[in-house]
């Protein structure tokens, strides 16, 4: 194992992987920007260095693998999100001697793109959403290719994630439009702005399979996560296992992601996300690949749950050469989980972000409760800046049945305080109340659906609060 690991995050995943490195004797080392000077996870770390001018150092990642060297880092933890997936990067740490926690950088490239990630797929006999995903990118060619597959469909950058540079289109007078707008986004975005056409699934589940592969020629899955329950393509809350999956269906996406993941030549931590199309079921014959994310997931929390295992210590083994720690049949999915994520925003007001100084926090009403986790990088007198994402905590629970995890989940919304910037925290106890999540009856547009009723616009003040 490491002596050692240079932490290229911050927040509530630099805590987490703190966590795993402390227990397997791994000495940490924090690297923060200004804007993050006295942060949770730097208070937690061993060692800390400060990097960049303002918010942008995480960026930066010359200077990050300088430092990696400076301070004698055997291997490179990069998180999610910022570095995690630049091919690039995973490079410059090879050549500076320091081991990248992550998978190859070939691997990285053929995932990267949804176009050629699709092309792998079908070659690998994976299936995928119908629609056209090849090179030409001539307006009059792609309209002629929506009129083909059939409306309504969706544009998507091939470059994207996060909904970026993704429109819906139900109707070809609408397609120059929105085309033109999905281009401008992307471009803006990710320097990128080719797309792809794909028939749009009316009713989606998302259901993503979590996978981890070694250097020895092992795959494994360890189930599924859903994560239909989103707003504008942004996931809220994720659980396992997926409400109303088959067994077949599950076993069938489960030889469909192992196999995308050997197709792609992968080592490490990954989760390949498919589509399913509730309206004619969730048979097996109903899922479609969407993407490949070749780094770990925001919430890897519930499959560590359900399963018992620490998938960042996983992540260390393998990226050490060791053996995947566990066979297949060694993996066992008990009970059921779910993960709802806190923001600082205001979700009366287009759930814009809400920054300031956490004046209280209390996230579990009974600390070390049997079941409860959370995952958080703020403690009450830290601030949430502006700079970055607006996440304060994930909150996972996990217990023997769906319903009573559902009923921990909602205890814990109804015990947790956040007193300071404003946050979700009302829209999640709607939402986990609301009788089509609780029957596991939801797809991806559920939210977007019904924000009303979630309270997500203009409420008049509480008069109890006002007295």
């Amino acid at each position: 194992m490491f002596a050692n690991v240079l932490i290229a995050n911050r927040g509530e995943i630099a805590c987490r992987i703190i966590r795993t490195a402390r227990r397997l004797m791994m000495r940490t080392i924090a690297i923060h920007t200004p804007a993050d000077r006295g942060a949770l996870f730097t208070r937690l770390a061993d060692e800390v260095h400060e990097i960049g001018d303002g918010a942008n150092g995480y960026l930066d990642g010359e200077a990050i693998v300088a430092l990696a060297r400076k301070a004698g880092a055997e291997c490179l933890h990069p998180g999610y999100g910022f570095l995690s997936e630049n091919a690039e990067f995973a490079e410059a740490c090879a050549r500076a001697g320091v081991v990248f926690v992550g998978p190859p950088p070939g691997a990285m490239r053929a995932m990267g793109l949804k176009n050629s990630a699709k092309a792998l797929m079908q070659k690998a006999g994976v299936p995928v959403v119908p629609g056209y995903h090849g090179d030409n990118q001539n307006p009059k060619f792609l309209r002629e290719k929506a009129y083909e597959i059939g409306y309504p469909v969706l544009v998507k950058a091939i470059a994207g994630g996060g909904g970026r540079g993704m429109r819906r289109v139900d109707a070809h007078m609408e397609f120059d439009g929105q085309l033109e707008s999905a281009i401008r986004e992307a471009q803006a975005a990710f320097g990128d702005g080719r797309v792809l056409i794909e028939k749009y699934i009316v009713s989606p589940r998302h259901i993503e399979l979590q996978v981890f592969a070694d250097t020895h020629g092992n795959c494994v899955h360890l189930f599924e996560r859903d994560c239909s329950l989103q707003r504008r393509h942004q996931k809220v809350v994720e659980e396992c296992p997926a409400p109303g999956l088959p067994h077949e269906t599950r076993m069938s996406m489960a030889t469909a992601a192992t196999g995308a993941a050997l197709a792609a030549g992968y080592v490490g931590a990954g989760t390949v996300e498919f589509i399913v199309d509730a309206s004619r079921g969730l048979g097996p014959g109903d899922f479609y690949f969407l993407e490949m994310n070749t780094r770990l997931q925001v919430e890897h929390p519930v499959t560590e749950a359900v399963t018992g295992l620490d998938l960042v210590e996983w992540q260390f083994r393998v990226a050490a050469g060791e053996r995947l720690p566990l066979n297949q049949d060694e993996i066992v999915c008990e009970g059921s989980a779910i993960e709802a994520r806190v923001y600082a925003e205001d979700p009366e007001h287009n759930f814009l972000p809400s920054p300031g100084r956490i004046l209280a926090m209390s996230l579990s009403g009974e600390e070390g409760l049997k079941g409860v986790r959370v995952d958080t990088g703020f403690a009450a007198g830290d601030t949430v800046t502006p700079f970055y994402d607006a996440m304060i905590a994930k909150l996972i629970v996990h217990a023997p049945t769906r319903a009573d995890a559902l009923k921990a989940l909602n205890k814990e919304l109804d015990d947790a305080v956040v007193i300071g910037p404003k946050t979700n925290l009302a829209f999640l106890r709607a939402l986990m109340r609301s009788p089509e999540v609780v029957a596991g009856s939801f797809d991806t547009g559920f939210i977007d659906a019904h924000l009303a009723r979630l309270g997500a616009v203009p409420q008049a003040p509480d008069a109890r609060a006002v007295l």
